[in-house]
């Protein structure tokens, strides 16, 4: 009787054990990433910011596909190849989801191997599912220039927000894009974009009117009669800008994998791509 409840009581003990030393090596783990991203003496190639929407066309199963491209793409060994190949060998990433506001879901993290990129993959692949209403893309180029820039932990060479999504700005008119845009860009920050084009749902963008949330309905530009347009080329109009930026389309959620791991590759390498050409 007394060994069984010896041995009742070693159980909980051991397991304590095992734990707190689990915890040790994951506290000491975040200390040394912590240290090292502290470190004055730290430059990266590119500091990366992902701006994922995730407003309400974007369901469980679209999120997944957005989600799942990004771990893929970053943890290909031939992504890692070339974010090493870089004079600096690593960059920062960080990744914003972004709808009525926009949020900081994974802060800075730096890539200079193979099993940072699977440790940020994996950070991408456990995030939960958010969602919003609107596309409020203004207001996210806004949070970020104001509470997100400032806090990039090493000497970038360069500072890019990749912004994709599936829609225009439905929370303002398209000046207050162009404004948010050019602040970034003052700010020697590159803006790069994906449009993620959905037959039959978002060909065309731009005619009619839109919703600003808590001000009901306006017209698009003052005026009732603005032409459609194409989301690429509304994006081409109103997102990117700054030195080498481009724009890459993917068609469908589908393709986002693709289209993103392609963007993805151009972005690290610093190629100086000044044309926006739609994927084939």
């Amino acid at each position: 009787m007394a060994l069984r409840w010896s041995g009742i009581r070693t159980r909980p003990r051991q397991f304590l054990i095992i734990l707190a030393g689990g915890l040790m090596v994951a506290a000491l783990s975040a200390f040394r990433m912590h240290q090292a991203l502290a470190d004055e003496a730290l430059e990266v190639d590119t500091a990366l910011i992902l701006a994922v929407d995730v407003s309400n066309s974007v369901d469980e199963g679209r999120y997944r596909l957005q989600m799942e491209g990004i771990a893929l793409a970053i943890e290909d060994e031939a992504v890692v190849t070339a974010i090493t190949a870089g004079t600096k060998g690593a960059i920062l990433l960080s990744l914003v989801e972004w709808a009525d506001k926009a949020e900081m879901t994974i802060d800075w993290h730096l890539v200079r191997n193979v099993e940072d990129a699977r440790a940020f993959a994996g950070k991408v692949r456990s995030l939960p599912h958010r969602m919003g209403e609107y596309t409020c893309l203004s207001r996210m180029m806004d949070i970020v220039k104001e509470t997100i820039i400032d806090r990039i932990p090493a000497s970038a060479t360069r500072v890019v927000l990749d912004v994709s999504g599936d829609g225009i700005d439905n929370c303002a008119v398209p000046s207050a894009s162009d404004v948010m845009r050019d602040e970034l860009i003052a700010s020697n920050i590159t803006i790069n974009g994906l449009p993620i084009i959905v037959e039959g749902e978002n060909d065309l963008v731009g005619a009619g009117a839109y919703r600003a949330p808590g001000f009901g309905f306006h017209e698009l530009l003052g005026n009732g009669n603005e032409p459609a347009t194409t989301l690429d080329k509304w994006f081409r109009e109103h997102v990117i800008g700054g030195p080498a930026a481009f724009l890459h389309t993917a068609q469908g959620y589908e393709d986002f994998g693709r289209a993103f791991r392609q963007k993805f590759v151009t972005e690290i390498s610093a190629i100086e791509t000044r044309t926006a050409m739609p994927a084939e």
